[in-house]
């Protein structure tokens, strides 16, 4: 252990809880998401609970990498609004060029 570990100066590793039926919902969603991107989120999350910090989830064990950020927002929007959160918002995404 590094000396700023000893000391405290770094902050302790968030880890995620995840029960076995949260587990068993995010796994269907992994083999089974209509999207792309849901697929990826989810397989994101089994990562990162499973004890694989979310950098390194971000750099090499997504779909393609990511900015550690991005998953780091990923799993708080998991755990503030739970398994059903929405993948991606309304409104996100370029507006488009013609009206229908």
């Amino acid at each position: 252990m590094s000396r700023l570990a000893q000391e405290g100066a770094l902050p302790a590793r968030r880890t995620l809880h995840v029960s076995v039926e949260e587990r068993e919902a995010r796994e269907d969603r992994r083999d089974h998401a209509p999207t792309p991107s849901v697929r990826e989120r989810a397989a994101a999350f089994l990562r990162i609970a499973s004890g694989v910090p979310p950098a390194v989830t971000a750099r090499e064990r997504v779909l393609r990498p990511r900015h550690p950020e991005t998953v780091a927002r990923w799993r708080n929007r998991w755990e503030a609004e739970g398994i059903e959160s929405r993948p991606i918002r309304d409104g996100r995404g370029r507006t488009p060029a013609c009206s229908p």
